[in-house]
């Protein structure tokens, strides 16, 4: 699953420390969300989707699989 987390985060002006602030969790959360490495909970992909203020299925996209 792919995410526009980080680009949308840089578009608010805000720092990692600032997003996970604001959703409850820690900036290595962030980092690794940013970095594809770790998938949310559905709890934490709604909150990122209401802080970013975007739809949560246009925050976060499936990839295509063949």
């Amino acid at each position: 699953m792919k995410n526009r987390v980080k680009a949308l985060r840089k578009a608010r002006g805000e720092r990692q420390e600032d997003l996970a602030a604001a959703t409850g969790v820690t900036r290595q959360t962030i980092i690794a969300i940013e970095n594809d490495k770790y998938n949310p909970s559905l709890e934490l992909a709604l909150r990122l989707a209401r802080h970013l203020e975007t739809p949560v299925e246009e925050l976060f996209l499936l990839e295509d699989t063949p």
